[in-house]
């Protein structure tokens, strides 16, 4: 078995009375991408502040390449955290220096380079990250996307062995959410860093990610890889995950409408920039609105929520599930085609029965139907497209009858 790079044994830490780290252990791999996730406040910036140095832990052990950083000189230690770059939460830029200053202030700090060759590779990177033309321009003037490239172009300049990305998508909107970490695994490939990063992008973080650990109650509670946590049965991790892909309730509640058009919008990024497929299931209640006046109005809702979380307990970490208007059910499949799709549904149909899904015993006065129709997304396609290929392909064979 291979040796981490890094290697946290036990590590404890408090401030006064607060005990945020309680005996972590956790080992990141050179070449890789390991991501931290966890719940806000739970110390996941704190452990990186250990990785890195700039926190000393109560007691525990942090290795780098076997070797205990406790017993390293302070000129092994300097020259250590050479290998190291950081992009803070809030990129952590100057808003006194232009952006040019901004991107060569490593340069300048660490090096004796001459200010032409500085301005050499601060242009290289800049153009790596399609950011050029802004070298005079100051961070109020950028977008927040724009910022994010200016950020990881100061953590690439001094071409580290190790970035670690604190929250590196706070503040975007869903697109540039997926850029930034596209960015992120694209230059990671290129230049070959071992990144480590703390993210609450569930389940898109998983897409750039050959680890992923999460932190809880100051303890690492799963470690593995992203195929790894998917198939977890640990209650409290498949209700965290999935808790943040989609809130309490986002399952049933029509007012998530939202949702699925921002999870439709990943998926697509993740289409067009890595060419990772995906398909759309729609499950439409047909003649609901008949049943209502022969049941009371929670009946209907009832099987609706039934249906819902009987395909959750089947669906991977990174698909998603969502109300979709008043009788629809919109499931997005993740690296996916439509033939995967349409076995995922031969599957759910075989397992689930009316009676499963009404929650009580038959009726003869409700009764209706849920039809399943598929699309497969393409480079150009628009949701309203998918939701109605999937809507005008829906299969008798998949029907659940529901009395």
């Amino acid at each position: 078995m291979k040796t981490p790079l890094i290697q946290l044994n036990d590590i404890h830490k408090a401030f006064g009375s607060n005990k945020v780290l309680d005996g972590i252990t956790l080992s990141i791999y050179q070449g890789e991408i390991t991501t931290i996730i966890g719940k806000s406040g739970g110390g996941k910036s704190v452990l990186l502040k250990h990785i890195i140095g700039l926190l000393e832990p109560d007691s525990g052990q942090i290795l780098f390449n076997g070797r205990p950083l406790s017993e390293m000189k302070r000129p092994e230690r300097k020259t250590l955290k050479r290998k190291f770059s950081y992009m803070f939460q809030g990129n952590a830029l100057f808003d006194s220096l232009t952006v040019y200053e901004n991107v060569a202030l490593p340069l300048k700090e660490t090096t004796s380079l001459r200010e032409k060759e500085i301005r050499r590779r601060a242009a290289e990177k800049m153009a790596h990250l399609d950011i050029q033309g802004i070298e005079d321009k100051y961070p109020s003037q950028l977008s927040g996307g724009m910022k994010k490239r200016v950020a990881l172009a100061r953590a690439l300049m001094t071409d580290p062995e190790i970035i670690l990305f604190d929250e590196p998508t706070t503040g975007l909107d869903p697109i540039r959410k997926n850029a930034v970490l596209g960015m992120i695994s694209d230059y990671q490939k290129k230049f070959g860093f071992t990144g480590v990063v703390v993210s609450h992008e569930i389940p898109d973080v998983f897409h750039i990610s050959q680890r992923i650990a999460m932190l809880n109650n100051g303890r690492i509670l799963f470690e593995g890889s992203p195929d790894e946590i998917q198939r977890t049965v640990v209650p409290e991790i498949r209700n965290f995950i999935h808790g943040r892909e989609d809130g309490q309730g986002a399952l049933t509640d029509k007012s998530h409408q939202p949702y699925v058009e921002r999870r439709f919008l990943q998926e697509m990024v993740r289409l067009q920039n890595h060419h990772i497929a995906f398909s759309l299931v729609l499950f439409t209640f047909e003649n609901i609105d008949k049943t209502y006046e022969h049941a009371e109005h929670i009946a209907g809702q009832t099987v609706m929520e039934n249906l819902a979380f009987k395909i959750r307990s089947k669906i991977a970490i990174t698909d998603s599930c969502s109300r979709f208007g008043l009788n629809k059910i919109v499931l997005l499949i993740s690296n996916a085609d439509r033939a995967q799709a349409h076995a995922f549904c031969e599957s759910l149909a075989s397992e689930i029965q009316g009676k499963d899904l009404m929650g009580l015993k038959p009726n003869p006065e409700f009764c209706f139907s849920i039809s399943v129709g598929f699309a497969q997304a393409t480079q150009d396609s628009s949701l309203e497209m998918l939701l109605e290929t999937a809507a005008s392909s829906s299969n008798p064979f998949y029907k659940f009858k529901v009395c």
